[in-house]
This record gives C-alpha cells, structure tokens and sequence, in this order.
C-alpha cells in the first residue's frame, strides 16, 4: 500500500513508518518539526529511514499537515490506500499555557485532513488521540465508551473534540475511521519530554530526577512496538468507525516505575519530590476487552523487556 503518515518523523512516527516499510509499504510522511522539542531528534530520525529505506520508499513533506494548501497538493499528486494521523501539539502542561496553539492544530488541522479525505479519499483513516481524554472522573479501567466529559487540560480537550469530528465525518461521508488512544507511550527515540527516557538517563548519570507528588500516581506503560501494532491493525477495522484503547495492560504506580528502573539500570535513583501539578492525572488503566476482540490487539512487550531495551538505547545514545 501507499500510506500517507502525518507526524512521520516523532517517536510513534518513525517507528511506524520503519514497521510500515519492513513490510514493503511505500510512505509519504508529513512533518513540520515543530519547536516543542529539538527538532534535530526528529532530524535524526527521518536520517535512519532514508538511509536503511531511501528516497523512493520513503518521501518525506516538511510542512503543516493541516495547511489546506499543502493538503491539496498531497492528494492531488498521490493515490493513498490509507491516512494514518499521528501530528499534533502535544503535552497536557504546556497546553494550559497556549490553549489557542492547541485548538488551531489539533482541532482545526484535523478539520482541514479530514475535509481533503472528504474532497479526494481514500476512505480510511487511523486517528491517534490520547488517553488522557478520560480525566480523572473515568472509572478504571477505562473503556472507550466512558464520556470523557471532563477533560482535566485543553490538549486533552482538543483530543477528545478531534474525535466526536471524526465519528462525524465518518457517518456523513463514509470515511472509515479507527481511533486510538494510546496509552503513556515508551521505548527508544521517546520525545525527551515523557518521563522514562530521561529517567534513565539521570539514573545512570547518578544525576537526580524530579518526582510530581507522592509516587502513587499510575500509568498503563505501552512499548512502542505494541502501539504501532495497534496503529496498522487500526487500517483493517473492522466497523466504519470505531475508538479503541491501546496499551500495556498493567497499571503500574510512579514508585514501582522507578525501581522498575533502579532494576534496568541497575543504580539507585535520587528522587527530588515536588507537588503533583496542574493537569496531571492521578492514574491511567485500559480496557483492552474492545481492541483485543475487533482488531486482535495484544500487548507484547513487559514492562521489564521494555524497560530493559530502553536503557539499552539511552546507553547507546548518550
């Protein structure tokens, strides 16, 4: 198939566009590099793919994904068998300082993709959106029909929006739409703001790492490899719209995260405590009963497999 992959070049993006050219997949990826991290990681990554895969297999687009300019140009000039949609603002902290950042990206870019399916197809979509949808009014664990009314931040918020206009879309004009809601995402290339990467970094540095609130907080870890997995069965959905929750399976608390780590590393962590902050929620647990009966999902990788190869990789990137 020719897929077009928008965030192609973060940390889901580049790891579902290597799986995807494995499988002999040509790739038309859209990124913009935004500042919210160094855009020289991403750099980095669209290096590895077109050095393992080259410049036919895949292309890569630097530009605003939700541009209607730059839309129309894509499906004007390429016949796609599927969208996977994976660019966004991320971040639930920095978006109570930027709401309108959030809302014009994730809400409106989505509106503009989703318009250009409307205008030129394909007719199948795969939309990530985030777990954080579910706030902290959700009983765990969470199942894709809670409401998720009560989002705690405006990344959340736009997340949750970009969805009910999906579930649009695809009554109105037949898209067939698969939305995912990945859990806490992990594992080698991991964007420096999420935790476990840079965890392990200080931890081998003997440097210390900043704790928000008591440690008690939980979060259903998920490998990379386990949510691009998801991602691809997502273009084979078996409904004309369908949310699915994809993760590890485990709510694991912050303080058994980190001896999880003190373990990989095989060093004792120095922990510098501060209060929980806004936005924050106190725990995250799935429901996998949905992804596992319609799309066969299964999370294979253990926390400690997947602890074990991301230290391996902070290693080899340090």
């Amino acid at each position: 198939m020719r897929i077009l992959i928008t965030g192609a070049a973060g940390f889901i993006g580049s790891h579902l566009s290597e799986r995807l050219l494995d499988e002999r997949h040509s790739i038309v990826g859209v990124d913009s590099f935004d500042p919210y991290y160094d855009p020289a990681i991403k750099r980095r990554n669209v290096a590895h793919l077109k050095a393992r895969f080259g410049d036919a297999a895949f292309k890569l687009v630097e530009g605003d994904f939700g541009a209607p300019a730059l839309l129309n140009d894509l499906f004007s000039h390429n016949q796609f068998d599927g969208v996977i949609h994976l660019a966004a603002v991320a971040g639930v902290r920095p978006s109570i300082e930027d709401p309108l950042r959030y809302f014009r990206t994730n809400v409106e870019g989505f509106v503009n993709l989703l318009e250009a399916l409307r205008k030129h197809g394909p007719k199948r979509l795969v939309a990530a959106s985030s777990s954080s949808v579910y706030g902290n009014d959700t009983p765990a664990p969470f199942r894709e029909d809670a409401p998720c009314a009560m989002p705690e931040a405006p990344y959340p918020a736009t997340k949750r929006a970009g969805e009910l206009f999906a579930s649009t879309y695809a009554r109105l004009y037949g898209i067939k739409i698969a939305v995912m809601r990945p859990f806490t995402v992990y594992g080698p290339r991991q964007r420096p703001d999420m935790a476990i990467a840079p965890f392990a970094k200080s931890i081998l540095a003997g440097a210390p790492i900043t704790v928000f609130g008591d440690g008690s907080s939980s979060r259903d870890y998920t490998y990379v490899s386990d949510v691009v997995d998801g991602f691809i069965r997502g273009l084979d959905a078996p409904n004309p719209f369908g949310i699915y929750n994809l993760a590890g399976g485990r709510a694991v608390s912050l303080n058994d995260l980190i001896a999880a780590l003190e373990s990989a590393t095989g060093k004792k962590a120095q922990v510098t405590r501060l209060p929980m902050q806004r936005g924050d929620v106190e725990r995250t647990s799935a429901d996998l009963t949905k992804a596992r009966a319609e799309l066969g999902y299964a999370p294979k990788v253990s926390l400690e497999e997947g602890l074990r190869r991301t230290v391996a990789w902070v290693k080899e990137n340090s």
